[in-house]
């Protein structure tokens, strides 16, 4: 019993103490609602979290290794959103969004030295978007994700037949997104993956590979099927629906 609930706190802050003051100032000002909520936050919970400038963090809001969180000005964590930012940690930058039931997961329990979640500034995490960040996921500028995008930075080895997938380990290879790239609904982007500037991911696409900068991809596994280009600016109304 005793090893099961230290396994519990190794996984919720860095230290017991740490756990005791992010739990206690969460039951204190994390449920209060409307405004006056987001202003009480906005000043107390720089005791738990790294925050530039003025962040809006409304109720309801979970976080996990917090003094390992960095909000940028202006930066909104919208309801139910959960960060779990076990080392090396989350950075939200000025300006960004992320919306209702996103889930911001770091989970670095296996020490890889490359993990974490690195969001630019201006972008926009959408409804029940989930971003795993074992492998590192390096997110640019103005990048925005419909609701339930997957961005998924580790995967499980399977090769040998012989043996449970969960004794064969993981690859955590990392995720990069360059800046102004759109990610339609219900995308998924697996581990390994770099998608290139201003590119435009479709709706329920599976990506498997590198997307082009200034390229529309889509299908299962995602393929170009159209780059964008200066004649193109009069026509940007597609047929793939986001």
């Amino acid at each position: 019993m005793l090893e099961q609930v230290r396994l519990y706190l190794n996984r919720q802050a860095s230290s017991f103490g740490r756990y005791l003051l992010e739990q206690s100032i969460s039951l204190l000002f994390g449920w209060l609602p409307t405004f006056f909520g987001i202003g009480i936050r906005g000043i107390v919970y720089r005791l738990i979290l790294h925050m530039d400038g003025w962040a809006a963090i409304e109720n309801g809001v979970r976080l996990r290794f917090a003094d390992q969180i960095r909000l940028g000005h202006g930066v909104y964590l919208d309801q139910n959103t959960y960060l779990h930012a076990c080392p090396n940690g989350i950075t939200v930058g000025a300006g960004s969004i992320v919306m209702h039931g996103a889930v911001l997961h770091v989970y670095n329990f296996r020490e890889i030295p490359h993990a974490g979640i690195w969001i630019g500034e201006n972008s926009l995490i959408g409804e029940y978007t989930v971003v795993r960040g074992q492998g590192g996921v390096r997110i640019g500028d103005r990048v925005y994700t419909s609701p339930f995008t997957q961005i998924i930075a580790v995967n499980h080895v399977f090769d040998d037949p012989n043996r449970p997938f969960v004794q064969q380990g993981i690859t955590a290879e990392g995720i990069v997104i360059e800046d102004d790239v759109w990610i339609g609904a219900g995308a998924i982007i697996t581990d390994g993956v770099r998608v290139g500037k201003g590119a435009v991911i479709a709706a329920g696409a599976v990506v498997t590979r590198d997307v082009p900068a200034h390229t529309v991809v889509a299908g299962v596994p995602a393929r170009v099927i159209k780059e964008i280009q200066n004649s193109d600016v009069q026509t940007q109304r597609s047929n793939v629906f986001f």
